[in-house]
């Protein structure tokens, strides 16, 4: 890809801390339910998990977005448990009920899962495609579960509001938990850096529970892990943007910036901007942090919450996004007026 390439790509550039005059914008989940292109495609081909390891499908789905909105950024379509389906867990959606895992790591040791990586081909061949249809602004984005947030899942065996089976496992047996992060780990380096040589432009790390931990548990289950993630990609590609986005973090967020080495930070709607603007490093690129239901509701709701994001952050690089997911019964109509907003 060519320098100018790169400097055409208004989000690519703000990851790398370049402030601008216009503010990039893409929206978690913005390829999914609630456009009416996306679930025709998911009916056509039989469910979600199909939808996923389907590279020409994934990839259409990854653009249909972007054809529909002209984001910033369009976000590789795919779910953050082929990390574990590929390190030799059982994976399938139960209808309404959502993932489940097996077998369950609070009951089988680690060794008794046989890889199968083929997964993970399957994901880069999406990648290739999608990476063959962007046009020169679109920065394309990878992404991956955190070690804390996939081990809930491989523990537990499902999700759960609290993740109590997984912070009770890890107290209980800190070893066998911490082999088990060690391999998520060791996994989602190879699953990344697998994206980035297949055509991925920067890549995002969800964390999406680790809002449930204690301070001394979040530094040992979130932000070590995540930093060691961080490491083994900068040791390849040192250049390459990364975001971290631990959900629920609050006040440990500054810690987070501090210490895991994210090149950006991705802010859930219960966090200040204000705050966030205040504490977190003066020229660290933020990510957020719009509430779903504010885009839902739209009118003047949506207009403020924009335009005190907008103001918050102008004088920093900042990527507009959602504070979490867009939810499915999101109008297409108060997603149009958003771009609106904050482009003009």
């Amino acid at each position: 890809m060519s320098q100018n390439s790169d400097s055409q790509k208004l989000l690519l550039q703000t990851l790398h801390g370049k402030k601008s005059e216009e503010t990039p914008i893409w929206l978690m989940r913005q390829a999914g339910r609630y456009l009416p292109e996306y679930r025709e495609l998911r009916a056509k081909k039989g469910g979600f998990l199909k939808l996923c390891y389907d590279p020409e499908s994934a990839a259409e789905v990854t653009v249909q977005p972007i054809r529909r909105f002209g984001f910033d950024g369009a976000i590789l379509f795919s779910d953050i448990l082929i990390v574990p389906h590929a390190m030799g867990q059982d994976l399938w959606f139960e209808a309404g009920e959502g993932p489940r895992l097996s077998p369950r790591m609070v009951e089988t040791a680690l060794s008794s899962l046989t890889a199968a990586p083929e997964h993970f081909e399957a994901i880069y061949a999406t990648v290739r495609k999608v990476a063959s249809l962007l046009d020169d602004k679109t920065t394309f984005m990878g992404f991956a579960g955190s070690p804390w947030t996939i081990a809930t899942y491989m523990v537990h065996g499902q999700g759960s509001k609290d993740q109590a089976v997984a912070r009770r496992y890890a107290y209980q047996d800190e070893i066998a938990f911490g082999e088990l992060i060690k391999a998520i780990i060791a996994n989602t380096i190879e699953y990344l850096l697998g994206q980035i040589e297949a055509g991925v432009e920067a890549v995002q790390l969800f964390d999406s529970w680790s809002g449930s931990l204690s301070p001394a548990q979040f530094e040992k289950w979130v932000i070590a892990p995540n930093a060691a993630i961080i490491s083994g990609i900068k040791a390849v590609h040192p250049d390459f943007p990364i975001i971290g986005f631990p959900k629920g973090a609050g006040a440990k967020l500054i810690a987070y910036a501090q210490e895991t080495g994210a090149d950006a930070i991705g802010l859930d709607e219960t966090v200040d901007p204000v705050w966030a603007n205040k504490n977190l490093p003066k020229d660290l690129p933020v990510q957020g942090n719009l509430d779903p239901l504010a885009l839902i509701a739209g009118g003047e709701a949506l207009e403020k919450s924009v335009q005190h994001i907008l103001q918050t952050f102008r004088e920093r690089p900042h990527v507009f996004n959602l504070g979490h997911g867009i939810l499915p019964d999101t109008p297409i109509e108060h997603v149009e007026k958003l771009l609106t907003l904050v482009r003009q």
